[in-house]
């Protein structure tokens, strides 16, 4: 029996295709993508035996040995799996690396144990992440981002979240793009990352290549960069300026890198060894600019977050971080902020508070807001 075979990469990711990826699980850690979960066919150790064989006896011997790792209970189980996740989404698709041998062995196996025809993509992975790249380039030069600048502290990715157009870079990358822009949780791959992004612009101009919202950023959120052909094109696109006072952009900080922060670790463990992490991970942030601020002014500021952190530990209270916050926005990213806008300022189109900026987008670019005023 021949099983279907898909094509239409577009539409996989087009429709978030929910994804059956039947590789061993050191390939879906290099690299996957948003919609796949991973029940492979063969484990790592079995597919390190397989490959060597196949390298020293030939394919049959390979094949052979396969069906004898995997094989009874193991089998079962490995098809249950599929089945589980096949029954949860009906309209799934399969996929091994290149299409071949593990997609069309996981098709049969689930037809002959349970009925189900499950389609495969044609070419696999390898084509899926090709596919993806190609799209990058294709869609970087076509595509009509509206750039979201401003200072530290200001709100852009409050007001980016608010904007009904927009691809979130540091939602994707996982990381607030900034010196203090770690989660407890780790960074997605550059590949996932990839992957994630491309998705999420090809959205964007299958939209009728509207106009689309986006937070400068620079080349790299975190360890992860932006690609090339998308980065250059936001050094040219237009650029709106997000503008708060002083006390709204302590405040907006203090919301960003104490209380939504400190959930966070909180929330990856248990609450007090979850407070002794967030405060390791504020002065390692902090140590981590040390060159930059200079050895006077970090020794200030580093004495304001400890006092900062020893009243909060001690009575709760958040409000001795204020006086680090504002030491930080003013002697640290004011001044890396003035010298970089100053390379963008024939881009800037527009300027305001956030009311301002939204009435702006929506009647200049359509790029609609959701929520609030």
């Amino acid at each position: 029996m021949s099983f279907k075979e898909i094509d239409d990469l577009q539409g996989l990711f087009l429709n978030d295709v929910p994804l059956l990826d039947v590789r061993a699980p050191v390939e879906f850690a290099d690299g996957a993508f948003p919609t796949a979960e991973n029940h492979p066919l063969i484990d790592d150790d079995e597919r390190h035996r397989i490959g060597l064989t196949y390298k020293d006896e030939g394919q049959d011997q390979a094949i052979e040995l396969g069906e004898q790792l995997v094989s009874g209970e193991l089998k079962a189980r490995r098809i249950g799996q599929w089945k589980d996740f096949l029954q949860r989404h009906p309209d799934a698709v399969l996929y091994c690396f290149r299409g071949g041998m593990r997609s069309k062995t996981s098709q049969r196996w689930l037809f002959e144990e349970t009925g189900i025809s499950c389609p495969r993509v044609r070419g696999g992975y390898k084509a899926m992440r090709r596919f993806l790249l190609d799209q990058i380039e294709q869609n970087s030069a076509i595509c009509r981002p509206v750039v979201i600048g401003g200072r530290t502290g200001v709100g852009k990715t409050r007001l980016l979240n608010r904007c009904d157009a927009q691809v979130d870079l540091e939602g994707l990358a996982h990381h607030r793009g900034s010196a203090f822009g770690n989660h407890p949780q780790p960074q997605p791959g550059q590949i996932d990352f990839e992957n994630s992004f491309s998705i999420a612009l090809m959205k964007q101009v299958s939209a009728d290549n509207r106009h689309f919202a986006v937070e400068d950023e620079s080349r790299n959120i975190g360890s992860r960069h932006i690609p090339p052909a998308f980065f250059a094109r936001l050094e040219t696109a237009p650029l709106v300026l997000l503008e708060a006072s002083d006390e709204e952009r302590v405040d907006i900080t203090l919301q960003e890198y104490v209380h939504d922060s400190l959930a966070s670790f909180q929330d990856a463990g248990e609450s007090e060894k979850g407070f002794g992490q967030w405060a390791d991970y504020l002065q390692n942030s902090l140590d981590r600019i040390r060159r930059r601020l200079g050895g006077d002014r970090h020794a200030r500021v580093s004495k304001m977050l400890q006092d900062a952190l020893a009243l909060h530990a001690r009575t709760g209270d958040t409000q001795g971080h204020r006086a680090w916050i504002a030491c930080l926005l003013h002697a640290y990213y004011d001044g890396m902020y003035e010298y970089q806008l100053s390379k963008k300022a024939q881009r800037i189109v527009f300027s305001g508070t956030q009311s301002e900026v939204l009435d702006y987008l929506r009647d200049s670019y359509q790029v609609g807001s959701q929520g609030g005023d």
